[in-house]
């Protein structure tokens, strides 16, 4: 063997093995059908409806390699202007679902409205990034979803989604912690989608004020197909 041929052996075999080892993490991105938006639209809580928010959640999944499915926002809207409410749980698919790394954070609705594995180390962005939690600085741990615990609507009345998320100055928006930790041990300080209202000196809907409990205006995605 010569000396040129002896030089370029190990290079070819560490592109090679490079290569190998990056496939992995392409295929993973693709078959992500969970995350936590890495940043806000913005505008608070104002996310151009459902539809908007639908179309955020779209959008950085195609970014991240896994457009292909049909991505929705976890949220909940109430009944209003003769509209029917619309229930978070039944936007977003049968499951299973799991995050950039392939871990399976629920199997099915039912699972994650009750025992699931959504942590710190698991709710992860669409770029596989852990989302600041309690005790990091800052906090983006509160996660819109204008919820209940099950993931149904909010009944008419006291607004808990912006207007529908329609607003960044009326209103508050019903949160949950993406790392299950809050003030108090208790049950709503560990839901992740049904914890508190937003509040704030605009009264909860403004970026602000969702900055302010340590929010950021986070969205849960879900791929619905």
């Amino acid at each position: 063997m010569s000396a040129f041929t002896k030089m370029i052996s190990p290079v070819c075999f560490c592109l090679a093995a490079c290569l190998t080892a990056a496939q992995p993490a392409q295929a993973q991105s693709a078959d992500t059908t969970f995350f936590i938006t890495s940043n806000g639209i913005g505008n608070g809580a104002n996310l151009g409806g459902l539809a908007g928010a639908d179309n955020y959640c779209q959008t950085l999944a195609q970014a991240a390699g896994a457009g292909t499915k049909t991505w929705r926002a976890y949220l909940s809207t109430q009944a209003a202007d003769g509209k029917p409410a619309v229930n978070a749980r039944d936007r977003i698919g049968k499951g299973p679902w799991q995050n950039s790394k392939g871990v399976v954070v629920a199997k099915d609705v039912a699972e994650l409205h009750a025992a699931n594995n959504l942590t710190k180390q698991t709710a992860l962005s669409e770029k596989g990034d852990v989302i600041n939690g309690r005790g990091d600085t800052p906090n983006r741990h509160d996660v819109l979803t204008g919820s209940q615990a099950d993931g149904t609507a909010f009944a008419a009345g006291e607004d808990r989604t912006c207007k529908n998320w329609t607003s960044s100055t009326q209103g508050s928006a019903m949160l949950g912690h993406s790392d299950r930790i809050g003030l108090r041990d208790d049950d709503a300080s560990k839901s992740w989608n049904s914890s508190h209202p937003s509040r704030g000196p605009d009264g909860g809907c403004s970026q602000a004020d969702l900055k302010s409990t340590g929010g950021d205006g986070l969205l849960y995605c879900f791929a619905a197909n």
